[in-house]
């Protein structure tokens, strides 16, 4: 079973950050897919269970940004 939920991502603001932003994600256990639609923030996460708030707060600090919803 997948499951996908969008975050929005705020202070990407160059592939790059989409770079940083998708590394840290991946790593996150689970995580199947990332796609990041630079222009609006949208951060859309892929994975193999439902993951808390805490761990995709957790993965976008690390990779420097914030996360807002």
């Amino acid at each position: 079973m997948s499951v996908s939920a969008t975050y929005t991502v705020t202070g990407m603001t160059c592939q790059h950050c989409v770079s940083s932003v998708t590394e840290e994600l991946s790593e996150v256990a689970g995580v199947t897919g990332v796609a990041v639609d630079l222009p609006t923030g949208a951060v859309t996460v892929t994975s193999e269970r439902e993951l808390t708030a805490a761990e995709v707060q957790a993965a976008v600090t690390e990779a420097g940004y914030q996360l807002t919803s």
